[in-house]
């Protein structure tokens, strides 16, 4: 049959159309999840910037600063020279034959393509889906140097980001409402999104905003027990470090109170670790080294069935590279039937991106010092660190500054949390307009000067307090000026 009797053919049926799916229609537990970084707030100032595009408009500003997600790159950070051109090589091998090109291109970035080529062939090939078994094996060293202690290949899975990694691990880790998941408030939403759409239920425990975000692991025993009693199987552990968004970053300490519950209800660790480059003040510990020193020193074998997932991010650090989804999970301590499992839900999505595998291989090998690369590398990766360390100490400053504002400095990270006191009188016009306080003090914040925060409801925080997230990746310090003239307005307006 012709496509032009199929036309006629459209006449001669009689049903009446069907109705189309609507919101009710769908899985209840999708309609529920909400990610506060891309939430209304975000949505409003993409309207807001499609009408700046504009011919002439109304606005009081010129363009929007988007400081609700971590996002480097759409924040004018440059993309690290010694990254792109190896991407470029992978992509496009022929120019290695250029002779041109090559005579510009360090040797020690060429010899590091053809490398990875042998590994890797094509990046529009599938990988095996736990990962490049060459870049999983530079992983294992990576964190080996870093910690101390063995790491094996075979236990590291590559990942597309740290998010899909969660995403594997709530999955099969949650068995509906009767799992409980420990995650911080404030917390990194995805971890509520994620359990949201796997029916598993939240037990929030709250950082001490007065001592650094810190952890009271006495806290955590209460909320365990209580769970327990309430018919709730405690599953699982989440340790944000540095975190996201306080910027804090917990003593070893404390880490070891943590892995000593994890020990005691045999709670599954999970430590978000991503902003382990991004340290301004104190110092990094992973999770792996602290948990292999307990190990070390426990003559009765406390700690030995501790199972721990730590993950890293090609999207943070001074690597920026969000769009290329890269990222790495290493399991320590589960048994093979859940690694497999694991591969398993891998090997659904097939492979992760293989783009952003390579650029973990090269986020975990830089350039070394002797090589061609290494001063160019050193000298731009040391600028975008010294750029976030004093934008973080300015916005920090100028928050504390503000009328009714204090901020816990970030020690890490690339956010700011600060706790903002809201007049009555603001707090009633939020109500009218069905907003949260800090919702309609971002929303005013975003209509005045193109500010695009984050409210800390969305995260997570002691009930009566408010808070904003904002990162501090924006270049220059006039947006920070902008918000310290628009909050002085704010609380007079609202006094």
């Amino acid at each position: 049959m012709s496509y032009t009797s199929l036309k006629s053919l459209a006449s001669k049926y009689t049903f009446q159309p069907a109705t189309k799916l609507l919101a009710k229609d769908l899985n209840p537990h999708a309609i529920n999840a909400k990610y506060a970084v891309r939430g209304p707030i975000p949505t409003k100032a993409e309207e807001l910037r499609a009408k700046l595009a504009g011919e002439s408009h109304s606005l009081p500003f010129n363009k929007i600063i988007n400081a609700n997600i971590g996002n480097p790159q759409q924040l004018d950070q440059k993309p690290l020279t010694f990254y792109r051109q190896v991407l470029a090589i992978l992509q496009y091998p022929e120019l290695i034959y250029n002779p041109a090109l090559v005579q510009t291109i360090p040797k020690d970035l060429i010899e590091r393509a053809k490398l990875l080529l042998g590994k890797i062939g094509s990046v529009g090939a599938y990988s095996h889906s736990q990962g490049i078994p060459y870049v999983r094996e530079q992983v294992a060293k990576f964190i080996q140097k870093r910690d101390g202690y063995e790491s094996d290949a075979n236990e590291i899975f590559l990942t597309s980001g740290a998010s899909t990694a969660v995403s594997y691990l709530v999955s099969i880790l949650g068995l509906g409402q009767q799992t409980g998941f420990l995650i911080p408030i404030p917390q990194y939403p995805l971890y509520t999104a994620t359990l949201t759409l796997n029916n598993s239920k939240a037990l929030p425990y709250y950082l001490k905003e007065e001592e650094d975000w810190s952890i009271d692991s006495s806290s955590l025993r209460t909320i365990i027990e209580n769970a327990i009693a309430e018919g709730t199987i405690p599953r699982c552990l989440v340790i944000i470090n540095p975190g996201n968004p306080t910027g804090a970053i917990l003593k070893p300490d404390a880490i070891a109170n943590l892995l000593a519950l994890a020990a005691e209800y045999g709670l599954v660790v999970i430590a978000d670790e991503v902003y382990q480059e991004n340290v301004f003040k104190g110092e990094f510990v992973s999770v792996k080294k602290i948990l292999r020193e307990l190990q070390e020193g426990d003559d009765q074998g406390r700690f030995s069935n501790v199972q721990l997932a730590s993950l890293h991010s090609t999207s943070k650090g001074i690597s920026g590279e969000c769009g290329q989804r890269g990222g790495y999970m290493e399991l320590v301590g589960f048994h093979d039937e859940v690694i497999q499992q694991l591969l398993k839900l891998a090997s659904i999505s097939l492979c992760p991106v293989v783009t952003g595998q390579a650029l973990v291989e090269l986020m975990i090998n830089p350039p070394k010092k002797g090589q061609e690369s290494y001063e160019q590398f050193k000298y731009e990766s040391q600028a975008i660190f010294d750029s976030l360390e004093q934008r973080a100490a300015s916005l920090y400053a100028a928050f504390n500054e503000m009328t009714g504002v204090s901020c816990q400095e970030p020690e890490g990270a690339m956010y700011c949390f600060p706790n903002l006191t809201i007049p009555q009188k603001a707090v009633d016009q939020a109500e009218k307009s069905g907003l949260e306080p800090d919702e309609f003090y971002c929303s005013e914040l975003l209509d005045n000067t193109g500010i695009c925060a984050v409210p800390g409801s969305g995260f997570g925080q002691v009930p009566g307090s408010w808070h904003v997230r904002t990162t501090f990746l924006a270049p220059g310090t006039e947006w920070i000026d902008q918000w310290k003239e628009f909050h002085e307005m704010f609380m007079k307006k609202y006094a």
